[in-house]
């Protein structure tokens, strides 16, 4: 252990140049590179038309068929019959027409009569005058068909024949009336309908049957079927316009044919016709040989990546240590992790599509998470989901395996939340079940949605490879965590949580060697503990570096004032030098006793750092009262000052907690001033200038310190049995 943990301090002194560092982030890159190089890079097939497919073609890619779609838009473009309209109007005029037909015979026989008439009354007038009268000459029939066709167009004389209208004018009115209202009728029945060009004559023959059995006289009869089939015209035309925005609207509504991703184009033993050779030209199966465009892609995925997490290890805001060991242990889980990934991902060659759910996906996410911190857990996480996608594609290059992504991400979030508070070793195990319930769920719910058909042994394998992935995402983070705690000298809050267990050796020996000493580090821990948290501080830290921040006193326990119960102060007896040495020593003999045990650095400095250069007052006053030249520099502490917020705060508690036990019934008041003061004397003498403690922080470290020891010295109230017992013993 003392081997790897010296490799990985040098590895991290280098990382102190930039250099190395762009080094460390090149090698990630190579190894994402590399793993995921396979799962991109185009086939090679050795395709040929009219040959016989080897193996099974998918399309690694979605892209639409432009010259199919182009295809079935012409098909249902052609397959858009035209459009007719009937316009309504052509009947109603054809009716009219008719109609004036009947009219001008009308009007020509009215006429005729009114004529008769006014020769008829001419004539009498002169046979009673006795003028010889002549009888009154009736119009010829031609003379009447002369007078209608002056009252008609020369379309309508020239379509209908004389015939038609000698026999109208030879009609009596009440006939013509009948034939004229049963001819109209007729057409506008037959015209109501649709006829194209196509159906006229149909439509003609059939206003003759509808004319042909009526009551009409011979002449007269064939006179309305002569002008019936002449009133029949077409009424349904074409319509260019209408049928042209049919036509593109059928278009626009085609869907484009696209070749899926992972599609089968080709199966195994199926002959390569023209079409699916031309598909396999499409999707890049055929010039797969040449192309880069896969591998620049995977290099732009790498950079993002690699950019994003450089820029959060530039920003992070730790010490320059502290930050190389996070960045050289997030690159050793993220190496371990992708490495295991693409073992894993080797199995699915051997028909095992869906092997990648047992990669313990949740193992690196708890690793960060207790090592480092949840934020840089979450990255990592997304990642990892980034390059599963990619390693777990079922064979088929260049594609995403979603499923496998969400997988991941649900994987290593569910651990990260189930961390959040469980900081014991032992819930790592824990951590991990509730991973297992997790991946259970989310398998379940990615195999409903593809809504396939699985049988209970299917059911059976999906559930025992989440279960397995949780379980062994667990036991590798247990099994690996002390390697990398060892190794980088990581102090985590679970390894903080062990080194406050009483039964530690460190802890026995303070206990049963130095009791009151003991007392005195557990009353400090309690004053930490809540200023640091108050703060933003390692609460936990703080408590744990309290607990042994003393231990030096286990060297010479009878010689500090708390441990001397029942018994003389030997430093009455010794010359203030020597009282000086002891009482000194014991921060630098407990700092040398911790690094003999392998604590922490953290804890170790907390045992060096909490006197920081302070003066001790007693004796140095002391030595001058007994006329000796001294000092002032050989009576305080050799240091270094404190150099974090746990360390500063950790050193006034201890002179808060010291002071305030030696008053008897302390007051409010009293504890509130007397804090203020040793604040305000660590201030003057400089102990707080070499950490990043705020003037804001020391007011809240010192309204922490208040609460906590009122809590503790609160007034009690005497009982009577009490009373008694103190009279008794008067």
């Amino acid at each position: 252990m003392a081997n790897l943990q010296q490799s990985m301090t040098k590895i991290r002194n280098l990382l102190n140049m930039t250099f190395f560092r762009v080094l460390l982030f090149l090698l990630l890159g190579i190894v994402m590179y590399f793993s995921m190089y396979s799962n991109v890079k185009p086939e090679k097939l050795d395709l040929g038309l009219f040959s016989v497919a080897e193996q099974t073609i998918r399309s690694p890619i979605t892209i639409e068929d432009k010259a199919s779609t182009e295809r079935k838009k012409k098909e249902a473009e052609n397959n858009v019959k035209d459009i007719y309209v009937v316009k309504k109007e052509i009947a109603q005029n054809r009716v009219d027409l008719v109609t004036s037909i009947f009219g001008s015979v009308s009007e020509v026989n009215e006429e005729v009569k009114e004529e008769m008439e006014e020769k008829e009354k001419e004539a009498s007038e002169s046979a009673q005058e006795g003028a010889e009268a002549s009888e009154p000459s009736v119009p010829s029939p031609n003379e009447k068909l002369e007078r209608v066709k002056e009252k008609l167009t020369e379309d309508v004389t020239r379509e209908v024949s004389d015939g038609v209208f000698l026999a109208l004018l030879k009609a009596k009115e009440g006939e013509l009336s009948i034939a004229k209202d049963l001819t109209v009728t007729a057409i506008n029945k037959i015209m109501n309908s649709e006829i194209p060009a196509e159906q006229v004559e149909n439509a003609k023959k059939r206003v003759e049957e509808e004319l042909r059995f009526t009551s009409l006289s011979s002449d007269l009869k064939q006179a309305a079927i002569e002008l019936g089939r002449y009133a029949i015209y077409q009424n349904q035309f074409y319509d260019p316009v209408a049928t042209e925005e049919l036509r593109q609207q059928t278009v626009e509504s085609v869907e484009p044919v696209k070749i899926l991703q992972g599609q089968i184009i080709v199966e195994e033993n199926q002959l390569i016709s023209r079409d699916i050779y031309k598909q396999l030209e499409l999707v890049g199966l055929l010039d797969s040989v040449n192309s880069i465009q896969p591998f620049i892609g995977l290099s732009m995925i790498i950079v993002i990546v690699l950019s994003a997490l450089y820029y959060y290890f530039h920003e992070l805001n730790v010490q320059s240590e502290v930050k190389q060991s996070y960045l050289l242990l997030f690159s050793l889980v993220f190496i371990l992790s992708i490495l295991l990934m693409k073992v894993i991902s080797i199995f699915q060659e051997y028909d095992y599509s869906e092997i990648g759910y047992i990669f313990p996906a949740a193992m690196g996410a708890m690793l960060i998470k207790i090592l480092i911190d949840e934020k840089l857990a979450l990255y990592f996480t997304i990642i990892m989901a980034i390059c599963g996608s990619i390693i777990f594609n079922d064979g088929i290059t260049g594609t995403f395996q979603v499923t496998a992504g969400i997988y991941i991400i649900c994987s290593g979030l569910a651990a990260i939340l189930f961390l959040s508070k469980q900081n014991r070793r032992s819930k790592i195990l824990q951590a991990g079940m509730f991973v297992s319930a997790v991946n259970i769920i989310v398998i379940f719910s990615l195999l409903f949605l593809r809504n396939g058909h699985y049988d209970t042994v299917e059911y059976g394998f999906y559930f025992v490879i989440a279960l397995i992935s949780g379980i062994s995402s667990a036991v590798l983070t247990i099994g690996l965590l002390p390697y990398f705690e060892a190794g980088f000298g990581i102090l985590s809050t679970m390894r903080l949580i062990e080194l406050s267990n009483p039964n530690h050796p460190l802890l026995r020996k303070i206990l049963t060697e130095a009791p009151g000493t003991y007392h005195h580090s557990v009353m400090v821990a309690n004053l930490s503990e809540s200023a640091c948290e108050a703060i933003g501080a390692n609460g936990l830290l703080a408590r744990v570096g309290c607990y042994y921040h003393d231990i030096g006193k286990t060297k010479r326990p009878q010689f500090f004032i708390e441990n001397q119960v029942n018994i003389e102060n030997p430093h009455d007896r010794l010359p203030p030098q020597t009282s000086k040495n002891i009482i000194i020593a014991h921060a630098a003999d407990g700092a040398e006793m911790l690094r003999k045990h392998k604590m922490p650095k953290e804890i170790v400095d907390i045992a060096e750092q909490h006197h920081g250069t302070t003066l001790l007052k007693y004796f140095y006053h002391k030595a001058k009262q007994n006329g000796l030249e001294v000092k002032e520099e050989d009576y305080r502490y050799p240091g270094p000052k404190a150099q974090s917020k746990e360390s500063a705060v950790i050193g006034i508690a201890d002179s808060v907690e010291a002071a305030v036990r030696s008053m008897s019934h302390p007051t409010t008041e009293q504890i509130e001033g007397l804090v203020r003061n040793i604040i305000a004397d660590r201030l003057q003498d400089g102990q707080l200038n070499e950490c990043d403690l705020t003037l804001k922080e020391l007011e809240t470290v010192s309204h922490s310190f208040c609460e906590t020891l009122n809590g503790i010295f609160h007034s009690r109230i005497e009982y009577p049995e009490m009373t008694k017992q103190k009279v008794k013993q008067a």
